[in-house]
């Protein structure tokens, strides 16, 4: 018996996502939904739990205080119009007889987009140039002898560690503010 797949496997998807597909994709909530749950899931995701989590979430529940109609319109959107539009385009692969999903390798194009940068954050590029800057000087003053009893390695090593922190601190919170990162979904731009 073979498995019915959707029509984006029978074709070669092509390099990249455009941005237009892409902001069309992040558009809608529930599709943010869907790639929020699939990215905290190692694995094959059922629809059914999907649709629950979903529905739970717009619903602001616990699955277990479900009712029909709530798991059913989550459920219906997610098979007619959200999974089939993921699938094409090669973000999820969706088993529709097996009723499966998981994340397709084309959902990496997606990473950048879904970033959160907070509304009063220093964006982290003018953060390391404001760093390397600091580290300049520090480079000057030693080259002067403004510290003539710290030797030149000693500073060289002091900016090396304050860069790796930095770059630590900016690892940890970039994976902390990523869609799946957190144990929240992220509400979208019309929340």
């Amino acid at each position: 018996m073979s498995t019915q797949r959707s029509r984006s496997h029978d074709r070669s998807p092509p390099e990249r996502l455009s941005k237009d597909t892409i902001f069309s994709m992040l558009s809608n909530q529930r599709r943010r939904y869907v790639l929020y749950h699939l990215n905290r899931e190692p694995g094959p995701v059922a629809l059914r739990d999907l649709a629950e989590q979903i529905a739970a979430w717009e619903n602001d529940v616990d699955v277990a205080d479900l009712d029909y109609k709530q798991r059913k319109r989550a459920y219906t959107s997610l098979h007619q119009t959200h999974l089939p539009k993921l699938d094409d385009v090669g973000i999820v692969d969706y088993d529709r007889d097996g009723g499966t999903i998981t994340l397709a390798d084309r959902a990496n194009d997606l990473d950048i987009y879904l970033e959160l940068v907070g509304e009063h954050d220093v964006p982290w590029c003018d953060f390391y140039l404001g760093l390397s800057v600091v580290a300049s000087l520090f480079v000057l003053a030693a080259w002067l002898g403004v510290f003539p009893f710290v030797p030149e390695l000693a500073l060289a090593g002091g900016v090396v560690v304050v860069f790796a922190a930095v770059a630590g601190v900016h690892s940890h919170l970039a994976r902390r503010n990523h869609i799946g990162g957190d144990d929240a979904p992220i509400e979208g731009p019309e929340d």
